[in-house]
């Protein structure tokens, strides 16, 4: 985690952005030598970049508690080698140095950089940097009780208007009563949209009467023809 105080370098420098402001970076891409130093001075002056500092050594700490995890027996080892590693890596610091320098130059003129530089130089300016950060600190804890102030406030005097302009408007027949608390059904997460949203019911469509179907004819019953009987044998 970064220092408060480095906070405080990156408040003044963007503080300073802010009152400048950010019409000239759209220059060129190219800078002169002497933009480029003057930036170097204004950034050193506000300790701008401070807190890139800490960026690969808290990456090699990220790194080293990984691997540890993954190989709890090899601790020693990993942190020499991540260690060793991110030593090598260091020298690539000057890269974002240069490129910081690089974006104030095409932010600033060489004398807006100038005179930053000479503020923060200045007994003012280093006070200012040492100081800001209890300053902005006490800034936020004033900013939150305000706050706190301004909601109480607000909601006693919205509450008691609305109190009196529903009550009247209630009491002259012009708004329905509000409802009591036991008709209130709460609403979970899961509950269906709104009853007004949903398509009405359709009502069950009427069946046509069941017409009366004529009693169906027998067929004729055949006549069976009679049975034919045997002649009777003589008796002997």
């Amino acid at each position: 985690m970064l220092k408060f105080a480095a906070f405080g370098r990156v408040a003044a420098a963007a503080l300073i952005a802010s009152s400048f402001g950010f019409a000239t970076v759209s220059r060129a891409a190219e800078v002169t030598d002497e933009q480029l130093k003057a930036a170097y001075a204004a950034i050193k002056a506000t300790g701008a970049t401070v807190p890139f500092d800490s960026i690969l050594p808290n990456i090699a700490e990220q790194m080293k508690a990984g691997f540890i995890q993954a190989s709890p027996n090899y601790q020693d080892i990993i942190s020499s080698t991540v260690d060793a590693e991110a030593l090598a890596l260091a020298a690539r610091r000057g890269d974002l140095e240069k490129e910081s320098a690089t974006i104030y130059a095409k932010s600033f003129t060489t004398d807006e950089l100038n005179a930053i530089a000479n503020f923060f130089n200045s007994d003012v300016g280093k006070k200012f940097l040492k100081d800001v950060p209890l300053a902005n600190r006490e800034l936020f804890k004033a900013a939150d009780i305000w706050s706190a102030g301004i909601q109480r406030d607000l909601s006693k005097s919205a509450g008691d208007k609305l109190e009196k302009i529903i009550g009247d408007k209630i009491k002259a027949g012009q708004a329905p009563a509000p409802l009591a608390d036991d008709a209130v059904e709460p609403q979970t997460d899961t509950a269906p949209a709104a009853a007004a949203d949903a398509p009405a019911a359709k009502a069950p469509a009427e069946k046509a009467p069941a017409k009366e179907k004529a009693p169906a004819q027998k067929a004729p019953a055949k006549e069976k023809a009679p049975a034919q009987k045997a002649p009777a044998q003589p008796q002997q």
